[in-house]
């Protein structure tokens, strides 16, 4: 079943929030955790993730760009390249940057797109509404979305320690919305901040319908996705950008 088509109810973001409260603890902690972001739509959006059948498996490559796969044949048993690219992906993550999930592109608002559901997120993140409420929060004006995607971390899946701070890109905050209903801490996949090789450290685990902001740069991973886990971890990710 690949599930293209408009999600019955909009996405549609509280217009209940707290915005002093959040936008106080952002400014004195460069994160602040928002949950019951939407009012609407989340729910149908999750089942929408997990019936799509065109998500891709993403590994960085050490020598640039990513490994893409699509996540069927990434999941074949047996299989002998994911073996060879698991192997060298797992090296590099020993002291390197390495990811590794399945992914959906959202498109920017200038670009074609085929998916009305990715339509629908990608409308939501440039609704004029939405950025007025995250100037708000974060103090950037006039944010533009950048580089955003869907993830869904499964068995296996990580993000080694990075900062988001690409030169040149103008991101000033990252953001993550959670999409996971029911997830125990010991499955893994728990968004961690900390700095490189230093304790402590402090994570929090995928919560559904609840949107983690946080500055850039910021030192931070996602922790590997245990077997147990039943189901994967659904986000929506990106970058508010400087115009």
């Amino acid at each position: 079943m690949n599930a293209h088509t408009r999600l019955v109810s909009p996405l549609t973001l509280n217009p209940d929030l707290d915005i002093p409260t959040l936008a106080e603890t952002f400014r004195t902690r460069g994160h602040v955790r928002i949950p019951h972001v939407l009012t609407a739509g989340a729910p149908e959006l999750y089942r929408y993730l997990e019936a799509n059948e065109c998500w891709m498996q993403l590994l960085n490559k050490p020598s640039g760009g990513a490994w893409e796969m699509p996540l069927h044949e990434w999941l074949e048993p047996g299989s002998r390249q994911r073996a060879e690219i698991e192997r060298e992906a797992y090296a590099n993550a020993c002291d390197g940057f390495q990811y590794s999930y399945a992914a959906l592109r959202i498109p920017a608002q200038d670009e074609a797109c085929n998916d009305p559901v990715l339509c629908q997120i990608s409308d939501l993140l440039a609704d004029a509404a939405v950025k007025q409420v995250l100037t708000a929060i974060t103090g950037i004006a006039d944010p533009v979305f950048t580089d955003g995607q869907v993830t869904a971390y499964g068995h296996g899946d990580f993000l080694t320690g990075h900062d988001d701070d690409l030169a040149g890109s103008g991101r000033a905050a990252a953001f993550v919305l959670g999409l996971t209903p029911q997830w125990r801490l010991e499955w893994g996949g728990l968004l961690m901040f900390h700095e490189l090789g230093q304790v402590p450290f402090w994570g929090m685990g995928p919560q559904f319908n609840t949107l983690d902001l946080f500055a850039v740069p910021k030192y931070h991973s996602v922790s590997l996705v245990s077997p147990a886990a039943p189901r994967r971890r659904y986000s929506i990710t990106g970058w508010l950008s400087r115009p």
